[in-house]
């Protein structure tokens, strides 16, 4: 006696012929587009409960012309920042079933070739990108992807953006030393050039400046010391402070971390923080506490999950749809670095 002949295995296309629809239409109601209708969705669950039919990813991504992937371009994914954003990110995509592919572009070789050869076409079905300011050609050349695009950070015309108002985070901050009674206020920010924050420097220099004008105190030149993002750039910013004839009795810096660089050279030179000078910060980083720092503090992994979301809505509405903007706000988070000038 012979074995038993294997019984056919149903494919999405013997689902669709069973359902009267096309493979692309059995894609996506199994997928949860909101494009299909409850009535579509409900025949074609009833024809693939009845075939015994089991979606094959591989065929899925054929009938729909999608590859279930989501191209996220970051400077640098290890940073707190970033990282704390790619957490928030990941999750939705996950849920719904698309990859993440992640591409580094912080340094600037690395960003020339990414831009140069954009690794990204026919790969993703869309593209989000995470605080790095895009110059022309470089959006150019994602927009030529065809795809959904996002950023997070600072706006960039044409593609939907989930960031903070940084001018006012920055303005936020500035007020709060104006109130304990500074006259005598100084910022420490990035570089202006620098390709991977400028729209976020630019922005928390206008608010601090704006504060500083408001509150009819000067706002020259030499109230900005400007040295690369990060740690050792606060430690710069600060040193170059310490030469100077007169110091000033407050310090905002445009980054958690460019204001613990700050920190650690004054207490390693024996200056009381906040009693000869005040430091307040901008992020809220997860070290902020540990450094008992005043800061801005903006929700970063919620911008995650909310540029996430937005891009999935774009893959199952219209993806020519107008651009849309979510600000999400900033609050103060006053601690231990911040306190009244000294007496003169």
């Amino acid at each position: 006696m012979g074995a038993p002949e294997p019984t056919p295995v149903a494919g999405i296309l013997d689902v669709a012929r069973l359902a009267g629809v096309s493979a692309s239409t059995v894609s996506r109601s199994l997928r949860g587009s909101a494009k299909v209708s409850d009535r579509t969705r409900e025949r074609v669950l009833r024809a693939a409960a009845e075939l015994s039919y089991v979606p094959s990813p591989a065929a899925s991504r054929l009938a729909s012309g999608r590859t279930s992937a989501i191209g996220v371009v970051v400077p640098f994914a290890t940073r707190w920042f970033f990282s704390e954003v790619l957490l928030g990110v990941e999750g939705p995509l996950r849920e719904a079933g698309y990859d993440l592919l992640l591409y580094n572009v912080g340094d600037p070789a690395a960003r020339a070739e990414f831009f140069a050869a954009m690794p990204l076409r026919r790969r993703v079905d869309a593209v989000l990108s995470i605080a790095s300011s895009l110059r022309e050609d470089e959006q150019a050349a994602l927009r030529a992807l065809g795809v959904p695009i996002a950023v997070i950070g600072g706006p960039v015309e044409g593609f939907s953006r989930v960031g903070v108002d940084d001018r006012a985070g920055a303005e936020m901050a500035v007020r709060h030393l104006v109130v304990l009674g500074h006259r005598d206020i100084v910022m420490i920010g990035g570089e202006p050039a620098d390709p991977l924050g400028r729209a976020t420097t630019a922005a928390r220099r206008a608010g601090f400046e704006a504060a500083l004008a408001e509150a009819g105190l000067p706002c020259g030149p030499d109230r900005v010391v400007s040295r690369p993002w990060g740690v050792d750039g606060g430690m710069a910013a600060m040193e170059e402070l310490l030469a100077r004839r007169v110091l000033p009795t407050a310090v905002f810096a445009e980054s958690d971390e460019m204001a613990l660089g700050a920190l650690q050279v004054l207490r390693r030179t024996g200056l009381a923080v906040p009693g000869r000078m005040s430091v307040v910060g901008f992020d809220d980083h997860e070290m902020a506490s540990v450094g008992d720092l005043t800061t801005i503090a903006q929700p970063v992994r919620e911008q995650g999950e909310l540029a996430a979301r937005r891009l999935l809505g774009l893959l199952d509405t219209d993806p020519g749809q107008p651009a849309q903007e979510v600000v999400l706000p900033t609050r103060l988070v006053v601690r231990g670095t911040t306190g009244p000038p000294p007496s003169r």
